[in-house]
């Protein structure tokens, strides 16, 4: 799992079916200098400025309503933003 912060959100206008009805936003590493960013699926009601925890690979599938190609899902909220180390 990764801590990131959402910095935008992904807009299409075409995917893969099973994705329809999943929000696609941009997540970006905290406190990982050098980490790229990525997407993730959220289904949580996530929104730009928000810290969220992700969760990567066969896990992640577990937190979609239904299979889909994702490899990344938003499973939290953070109520405030993270301490730095």
């Amino acid at each position: 799992m990764v801590i990131g912060k959402v910095i935008n959100r992904v807009v299409s206008t075409r995917k893969y079916d099973s994705l329809q009805g999943y929000k696609l936003l941009v997540i970006e590493p905290y406190d990982q200098p050098g980490k790229e960013r990525f997407v993730a699926a959220d289904m949580i009601g996530a929104g730009e400025g928000e810290y969220v925890l992700v969760s990567f690979g066969s896990a992640a599938q577990h937190g979609l309503t239904r299979e889909a190609p994702i490899d990344a899902v938003i499973i939290g909220i953070l109520d405030q933003e993270p301490e730095a180390r």
